[in-house]
């Protein structure tokens, strides 16, 4: 039985840390549930996808994911791509709407009508069920999973039944996602996911966005047409791409229109970082972004700049990778058969 609510006081190093999880949090007028965990607080929306829709450091006064008090969840709805933690599965753009896989071909409906592709999927627009939670060992745990079928309207176009699971776990450590998967179907199931991943500009309370710079480890930049689909040209870095890699790009305030790269590896704090950070250069806190090593390329935008927010995309294939010709190890694409599962993580934590 689903209880409303746990909290478990927690008493070490002289501190008393609160575990709470509340399964019926009202949030932007739609229930939620809210996780604590030492100096974290974080609020997922299920019927929203299960979207993060706000981790925030309580302690040092930073709001991780775009948040705004006086957002309603008509505004979210509208666009939930640009609000918190979304995860997208078939993210990005598809050619004219087309997926093709091992096994078939399949015609998406194109909802990017201006470059006539398909675009982010519909996961992140579904509503998700609680599977499970706790609260134990220092930490808040939710597993929230959609099942797609025929029940789906989205089943006419790509019959392919699929399960996609998130375990949330909310510690000192900060916000770990675990995303699983999983092929119920005889068909190959085509794997790219990406997280619409929207930081907040300014991160801290009181800050400012012009103190910002961000680090993200890119390789190679991946060149990309006009409808911003990949030309399969691999271009080494110029100028301004290496602003990404040494940490000085500003995430706001200019232009950032889908800057995508081939990924490698960070530094934080002298040691081997696989993921990217941001920091505000007036204190010198930092909001960071860890990511598994299926996570191959990054793609950078913020909405041209000007609203207080700004998306580095972890993302494990190309943009259109089923119906590139580069080799799979290069585009990152990968299909999984009936019953095997596809893993992937990611973490945020500050600093």
């Amino acid at each position: 039985m689903v209880r409303r609510e746990q909290i478990i006081a927690l008493h070490y190093g002289g501190v008393t840390f609160l575990n709470n999880i509340d399964l019926k949090f009202m949030f932007k007028d739609t229930e939620c549930v809210r996780m604590q965990s030492g100096k974290y607080s974080c609020v997922i929306a299920p019927k929203l996808g299960a979207a993060v829709l706000r981790l925030r450091d309580e302690g040092n006064g930073i709001e991780v994911f775009r948040y705004r008090d006086d957002c309603t969840l008509k505004t979210i709805n509208k666009a939930r791509e640009i609000w918190g933690l979304p995860t997208l599965f078939l993210p990005n753009r598809f050619d004219k709407g087309i997926i093709k896989t091992s096994d078939a071909v399949y015609q998406m409906p194109v909802n990017e009508k201006k470059l006539d592709n398909f675009i982010h999927g519909w996961v992140h627009k579904r509503e998700h069920e609680i599977e499970c939670y706790s609260t134990q060992d220092k930490k808040a745990v939710l597993v929230t999973s959609y099942t797609f079928d025929k029940n789906d309207e989205m089943y006419s176009y790509f019959p392919v039944d699929f399960k996609i699971s998130y375990t949330f776990t909310l510690s000192e450590n900060g916000l770990l996602q675990e995303i699983y998967l999983t092929n119920n179907s005889d068909k190959a199931l085509p794997v790219s996911i990406c997280t619409h991943t929207c930081l907040n500009a300014p991160m801290c309370d009181g800050g400012r966005e012009e103190s910002m710079r961000m680090c993200v480890p890119i390789i190679e930049k991946c060149e990309l047409d006009k409808r911003c689909l990949p030309t399969e040209k691999l271009l080494p870095l110029k100028k301004k791409d290496l602003e990404y890699k040494e940490g000085t790009k500003m995430p706001t305030l200019h232009n950032i229109s889908n800057d995508m790269y081939t990924a490698g590896m960070n530094k934080l704090d002298g040691k081997d970082f696989y993921g990217s950070y941001v920091v505000d250069t007036d204190n010198g806190h930092k909001v960071c972004n860890e990511v598994s090593k299926e996570f191959k390329f990054w793609n950078m935008w913020n909405d041209k700049g000007n609203k207080g927010y700004f998306c580095p995309e972890p993302m494990t294939a190309m943009i259109n990778s089923p119906n590139l010709s580069l080799p799979n190890e290069v585009s990152g694409y990968e299909e999984i058969t009936k019953g095997h599962t596809f893993k992937c993580w990611q973490r945020f934590f500050t600093i």
